[in-house]
Protein backbone atom coordinates (compact mmCIF):
# COMPACT_ATOMS: atom_id res chain seq x y z
CA UNK A 1 0.00 0.00 0.00
CA UNK A 2 1.37 3.26 -0.92
CA UNK A 3 2.70 5.40 2.26
CA UNK A 4 2.23 8.81 2.95
CA UNK A 5 5.04 11.00 3.81
CA UNK A 6 5.50 14.80 5.18
CA UNK A 7 7.92 17.43 4.75
CA UNK A 8 7.56 20.11 7.41
CA UNK A 9 9.61 22.46 9.91
CA UNK A 10 10.08 22.11 13.43
CA UNK A 11 11.95 24.37 15.81
CA UNK A 12 13.52 26.06 12.48
CA UNK A 13 14.46 22.86 10.80
CA UNK A 14 13.25 21.37 7.90
CA UNK A 15 12.98 17.32 7.92
CA UNK A 16 10.69 14.53 6.19
CA UNK A 17 8.40 11.90 8.13
CA UNK A 18 6.08 9.34 7.34
CA UNK A 19 2.76 10.41 8.46
CA UNK A 20 0.07 7.81 10.31
CA UNK A 21 -3.21 9.06 12.01
CA UNK A 22 -1.83 12.46 12.80
CA UNK A 23 1.54 11.17 13.99
CA UNK A 24 5.05 12.20 12.29
CA UNK A 25 7.74 9.65 12.30
CA UNK A 26 10.79 11.72 11.06
CA UNK A 27 13.17 9.86 9.22
CA UNK A 28 16.09 12.95 10.50
CA UNK A 29 16.55 13.45 6.19
CA UNK A 30 17.33 17.13 6.82
CA UNK A 31 15.86 19.22 3.79
CA UNK A 32 15.96 17.07 0.77
CA UNK A 33 14.42 18.07 -2.84
CA UNK A 34 11.67 16.32 -3.77
CA UNK A 35 14.15 14.02 -5.93
CA UNK A 36 16.67 13.36 -3.50
CA UNK A 37 14.06 12.20 -0.68
CA UNK A 38 12.42 9.87 -3.71
CA UNK A 39 16.03 8.41 -3.75
CA UNK A 40 16.40 8.33 -0.06
CA UNK A 41 13.25 6.38 0.08
CA UNK A 42 14.03 3.93 -3.07
CA UNK A 43 17.67 3.06 -1.72
CA UNK A 44 16.26 2.46 2.57
CA UNK A 45 15.70 -0.93 3.26
CA UNK A 46 14.44 -0.46 6.41
CA UNK A 47 13.31 3.37 7.46
CA UNK A 48 14.88 4.11 10.77
CA UNK A 49 12.69 6.93 12.71
CA UNK A 50 13.26 9.80 15.16
CA UNK A 51 11.19 10.54 18.18
CA UNK A 52 7.08 10.06 17.38
CA UNK A 53 5.90 14.08 16.94
CA UNK A 54 2.10 15.28 16.45
CA UNK A 55 1.38 16.89 13.30
CA UNK A 56 -0.21 19.88 15.42
CA UNK A 57 3.59 20.59 16.24
CA UNK A 58 4.87 21.43 13.24
CA UNK A 59 4.42 23.29 9.93
CA UNK A 60 3.51 21.15 7.33
CA UNK A 61 5.05 22.38 3.88
CA UNK A 62 4.90 21.57 0.39
CA UNK A 63 6.62 17.90 -0.58
CA UNK A 64 7.13 19.14 -4.05
CA UNK A 65 10.59 21.75 -4.09
CA UNK A 66 11.57 24.24 -6.06
CA UNK A 67 13.06 23.81 -8.68
CA UNK A 68 10.79 21.66 -10.97
CA UNK A 69 8.85 21.54 -13.85
CA UNK A 70 5.21 22.06 -13.12
CA UNK A 71 3.12 20.71 -16.26
CA UNK A 72 0.14 21.01 -16.14
CA UNK A 73 -3.03 19.43 -18.14
CA UNK A 74 -6.32 21.66 -18.93
CA UNK A 75 -9.72 21.11 -19.86
CA UNK A 76 -9.35 17.10 -18.66
CA UNK A 77 -12.14 15.91 -17.25
CA UNK A 78 -15.40 14.88 -19.46
CA UNK A 79 -17.96 17.32 -17.88
CA UNK A 80 -15.35 20.26 -17.38
CA UNK A 81 -14.91 19.85 -20.82
CA UNK A 82 -18.65 20.06 -21.58
CA UNK A 83 -18.78 22.60 -18.90
CA UNK A 84 -16.22 24.73 -20.79
CA UNK A 85 -18.48 24.50 -24.71
CA UNK A 86 -15.75 21.27 -25.92
CA UNK A 87 -17.23 17.63 -26.55
CA UNK A 88 -15.22 15.16 -24.62
CA UNK A 89 -15.50 12.59 -27.54
CA UNK A 90 -13.53 14.85 -30.18
CA UNK A 91 -10.31 14.28 -28.23
CA UNK A 92 -9.07 17.18 -30.67
CA UNK A 93 -6.11 17.76 -28.37
CA UNK A 94 -4.33 17.39 -24.61
CA UNK A 95 -4.03 20.64 -23.60
CA UNK A 96 -0.66 21.14 -21.65
CA UNK A 97 0.54 24.75 -20.39
CA UNK A 98 3.09 25.34 -16.79
CA UNK A 99 3.46 27.32 -13.62
CA UNK A 100 6.26 28.45 -12.14
CA UNK A 101 7.72 26.96 -9.20
CA UNK A 102 7.58 30.07 -7.52
CA UNK A 103 3.70 28.78 -7.00
CA UNK A 104 4.30 26.44 -4.87
CA UNK A 105 3.39 26.49 -1.48
CA UNK A 106 2.23 24.67 2.16
CA UNK A 107 -1.46 22.87 1.55
CA UNK A 108 -2.19 23.89 5.23
CA UNK A 109 -1.87 28.03 5.03
CA UNK A 110 -2.74 31.04 3.04
CA UNK A 111 -3.49 31.96 -0.75
CA UNK A 112 -2.56 35.41 -1.29
CA UNK A 113 -5.31 37.47 -3.97
CA UNK A 114 -2.92 40.31 -5.36
CA UNK A 115 -4.47 43.18 -5.31
CA UNK A 116 -5.07 43.97 -8.91
CA UNK A 117 -6.57 40.39 -9.36
CA UNK A 118 -10.86 40.19 -9.01
CA UNK A 119 -11.88 36.46 -10.88
CA UNK A 120 -9.88 34.36 -8.24
CA UNK A 121 -10.42 30.72 -9.08
CA UNK A 122 -9.71 27.16 -7.53
CA UNK A 123 -9.03 23.84 -9.54
CA UNK A 124 -8.48 20.46 -7.14
CA UNK A 125 -5.64 18.54 -8.98
CA UNK A 126 -4.36 14.72 -8.80
CA UNK A 127 -0.58 15.76 -8.91
CA UNK A 128 1.80 12.56 -10.64
CA UNK A 129 5.09 12.82 -9.78
CA UNK A 130 7.93 11.46 -12.06
CA UNK A 131 10.65 9.18 -10.57
CA UNK A 132 12.29 8.41 -13.60
CA UNK A 133 13.28 10.88 -16.16
CA UNK A 134 12.51 11.00 -20.05
CA UNK A 135 14.53 12.13 -22.33
CA UNK A 136 13.87 10.88 -25.58
CA UNK A 137 10.38 9.88 -27.22
CA UNK A 138 9.01 6.58 -25.63
CA UNK A 139 7.78 3.30 -27.78
CA UNK A 140 4.20 3.00 -26.75
CA UNK A 141 4.56 -0.55 -26.70
CA UNK A 142 7.06 -0.88 -24.17
CA UNK A 143 5.80 1.63 -21.47
CA UNK A 144 4.05 1.65 -18.62
CA UNK A 145 2.91 4.65 -16.75
CA UNK A 146 3.44 2.55 -13.29
CA UNK A 147 7.20 2.89 -14.58
CA UNK A 148 7.56 6.47 -14.44
CA UNK A 149 5.03 7.54 -11.68
CA UNK A 150 7.00 7.12 -8.10
CA UNK A 151 4.13 9.15 -5.78
CA UNK A 152 0.76 11.38 -5.95
CA UNK A 153 0.16 14.18 -4.66
CA UNK A 154 -2.72 16.88 -4.19
CA UNK A 155 -2.39 20.25 -5.47
CA UNK A 156 -4.59 23.66 -6.38
CA UNK A 157 -4.42 25.18 -9.58
CA UNK A 158 -4.96 28.40 -8.20
CA UNK A 159 -6.23 30.58 -11.38
CA UNK A 160 -6.49 34.61 -11.65
CA UNK A 161 -9.11 34.57 -14.56
CA UNK A 162 -8.95 38.43 -15.42
CA UNK A 163 -4.71 37.69 -16.27
CA UNK A 164 -5.04 34.35 -17.85
CA UNK A 165 -8.03 35.03 -19.92
CA UNK A 166 -7.92 38.73 -21.46
CA UNK A 167 -4.14 39.05 -21.21
CA UNK A 168 -3.47 35.58 -22.87
CA UNK A 169 -1.30 34.98 -19.52
CA UNK A 170 -1.49 31.48 -18.78
CA UNK A 171 1.96 31.36 -16.96
CA UNK A 172 1.06 34.32 -15.35
CA UNK A 173 -2.06 34.09 -14.14
CA UNK A 174 -1.62 30.32 -12.67
CA UNK A 175 1.95 31.36 -10.52
CA UNK A 176 1.98 33.87 -9.03
CA UNK A 177 3.15 33.18 -4.88
CA UNK A 178 0.98 30.96 -3.50
CA UNK A 179 -0.96 30.13 -6.40
CA UNK A 180 0.05 26.16 -6.24
CA UNK A 181 -0.55 24.58 -2.43
CA UNK A 182 0.81 20.94 -2.93
CA UNK A 183 0.12 18.46 -0.40
CA UNK A 184 0.26 17.33 2.49
CA UNK A 185 1.52 13.98 1.78
CA UNK A 186 3.86 12.58 -1.31
CA UNK A 187 1.80 9.34 -1.26
CA UNK A 188 5.07 6.46 -2.14
CA UNK A 189 3.58 4.36 -4.52
CA UNK A 190 4.42 0.32 -4.13
CA UNK A 191 3.61 -2.21 -6.87
CA UNK A 192 0.03 -2.18 -7.96
CA UNK A 193 -1.07 1.45 -6.15
CA UNK A 194 -0.71 3.27 -9.99
CA UNK A 195 -3.65 0.70 -10.92
CA UNK A 196 -6.10 2.58 -8.10
CA UNK A 197 -5.63 6.16 -9.74
CA UNK A 198 -9.00 5.95 -11.18
CA UNK A 199 -10.54 4.86 -7.77
CA UNK A 200 -9.35 8.57 -6.90
CA UNK A 201 -12.21 10.96 -5.92
CA UNK A 202 -11.50 14.80 -6.32
CA UNK A 203 -13.80 16.64 -3.46
CA UNK A 204 -13.48 20.62 -2.95
CA UNK A 205 -15.23 22.69 -0.67
CA UNK A 206 -15.20 26.81 -0.37
CA UNK A 207 -17.13 27.64 2.81
CA UNK A 208 -18.47 24.54 3.51
CA UNK A 209 -20.11 24.02 -0.12
CA UNK A 210 -19.26 21.58 -2.25
CA UNK A 211 -17.92 22.79 -5.42
CA UNK A 212 -16.07 19.90 -7.13
CA UNK A 213 -16.44 16.37 -7.32
CA UNK A 214 -15.25 13.94 -9.69
CA UNK A 215 -13.81 10.67 -9.59
CA UNK A 216 -10.24 10.28 -11.79
CA UNK A 217 -11.99 7.57 -14.03
CA UNK A 218 -13.46 10.76 -15.51
CA UNK A 219 -9.84 12.27 -16.91
CA UNK A 220 -10.23 12.51 -20.53
CA UNK A 221 -6.46 12.27 -21.52
CA UNK A 222 -5.19 8.92 -19.22
CA UNK A 223 -1.72 9.15 -18.06
CA UNK A 224 0.21 6.70 -20.34
CA UNK A 225 -1.38 8.50 -23.06
CA UNK A 226 -0.19 11.59 -21.53
CA UNK A 227 3.33 10.63 -21.01
CA UNK A 228 3.70 9.16 -24.27
CA UNK A 229 2.78 12.77 -26.02
CA UNK A 230 5.21 14.85 -23.58
CA UNK A 231 7.91 12.72 -24.47
CA UNK A 232 8.04 13.82 -27.91
CA UNK A 233 8.46 17.36 -27.02
CA UNK A 234 9.64 17.64 -23.39
CA UNK A 235 12.63 16.10 -21.26
CA UNK A 236 11.26 15.30 -17.49
CA UNK A 237 13.41 14.81 -14.38
CA UNK A 238 13.01 12.91 -11.48
CA UNK A 239 10.65 15.36 -9.00
CA UNK A 240 9.02 17.06 -12.03
CA UNK A 241 5.57 17.01 -11.50
CA UNK A 242 2.55 17.01 -13.70
CA UNK A 243 -1.19 18.12 -12.55
CA UNK A 244 -3.83 16.04 -14.70
CA UNK A 245 -6.52 18.53 -14.87
CA UNK A 246 -9.18 19.71 -12.45
CA UNK A 247 -13.30 18.72 -12.49
CA UNK A 248 -16.19 20.85 -13.39
CA UNK A 249 -17.49 23.23 -11.21
CA UNK A 250 -14.68 26.27 -11.00
CA UNK A 251 -16.03 29.48 -10.64
CA UNK A 252 -15.26 30.04 -14.36
CA UNK A 253 -18.00 29.71 -16.78
CA UNK A 254 -17.60 30.11 -20.62
CA UNK A 255 -20.09 32.57 -22.06
CA UNK A 256 -22.88 30.98 -23.90
CA UNK A 257 -22.35 30.06 -27.65
CA UNK A 258 -24.79 33.18 -28.92
CA UNK A 259 -22.50 35.59 -26.51
CA UNK A 260 -19.46 34.19 -28.01
CA UNK A 261 -20.27 34.30 -31.46
CA UNK A 262 -21.44 38.33 -30.67
CA UNK A 263 -17.98 38.47 -28.55
CA UNK A 264 -16.05 37.68 -31.56
CA UNK A 265 -17.74 40.36 -33.79
CA UNK A 266 -15.90 42.89 -30.96
CA UNK A 267 -13.08 44.73 -30.49
CA UNK A 268 -10.66 42.76 -28.40
CA UNK A 269 -11.01 45.56 -25.62
CA UNK A 270 -14.73 45.23 -25.40
CA UNK A 271 -14.99 41.77 -25.47
CA UNK A 272 -12.78 41.47 -22.66
CA UNK A 273 -14.54 43.84 -20.09
CA UNK A 274 -17.65 42.59 -21.24
CA UNK A 275 -16.40 38.77 -20.00
CA UNK A 276 -14.66 40.57 -16.64
CA UNK A 277 -17.97 42.37 -15.71
CA UNK A 278 -20.33 39.20 -16.97
CA UNK A 279 -17.77 37.01 -14.61
CA UNK A 280 -17.49 39.15 -11.66
CA UNK A 281 -21.15 38.85 -10.94
CA UNK A 282 -20.71 35.36 -10.16
CA UNK A 283 -20.41 34.52 -6.86
CA UNK A 284 -18.38 31.65 -6.92
CA UNK A 285 -14.99 33.29 -7.02
CA UNK A 286 -12.54 33.23 -4.18
CA UNK A 287 -12.79 36.29 -1.85
CA UNK A 288 -11.00 37.35 1.77
CA UNK A 289 -11.71 34.90 4.38
CA UNK A 290 -12.88 32.22 2.05
CA UNK A 291 -11.73 29.20 3.56
CA UNK A 292 -11.00 26.10 0.40
CA UNK A 293 -10.75 22.67 1.60
CA UNK A 294 -9.81 19.75 -0.43
CA UNK A 295 -9.13 15.83 -0.30
CA UNK A 296 -8.40 13.02 -2.74
CA UNK A 297 -8.51 9.60 -1.41
CA UNK A 298 -9.89 6.80 -2.53
CA UNK A 299 -13.32 4.91 -1.04
CA UNK A 300 -11.76 1.97 1.17
CA UNK A 301 -8.60 4.53 2.22
CA UNK A 302 -6.04 2.60 0.65
CA UNK A 303 -4.62 5.90 -1.28
CA UNK A 304 -5.63 9.06 0.86
CA UNK A 305 -3.91 11.96 -0.19
CA UNK A 306 -4.54 14.11 2.89
CA UNK A 307 -6.96 17.57 3.21
CA UNK A 308 -5.85 20.89 2.25
CA UNK A 309 -7.14 23.47 4.43
CA UNK A 310 -6.44 27.32 3.07
CA UNK A 311 -7.50 30.43 3.68
CA UNK A 312 -7.89 33.44 1.10
CA UNK A 313 -6.04 36.68 2.18
CA UNK A 314 -5.29 40.25 0.31
CA UNK A 315 -1.81 41.12 -0.44
CA UNK A 316 -0.69 43.10 1.80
Amino acid sequence: MAKNYIRFLKAKTIDWGRSENGNIFPLNTGDLSTKDFLEFIKKKKKERYGKTIQLSEVSVLSPITAPCQIICQGANYRQHQIESGLNPDDKKYNMFFTKSDASLTSPLGEVIRPNHVKLLDYEIELGLVFGKSISQPLEPSKTNASDYIAAFFMANDISARDIQLPQMQWYKGKSYRTFCPAGPYLSVLESGDFELLESLELTLFVNDVIRQQDKATNLVYKPLETILELSKFCDISVGDVLLTGTPSGCALRAPGKILQKIGALLPETKKWELFIKGQGKRKEYLNPNDIIRSSIRTADRKIDLGEQVLSVVSEK
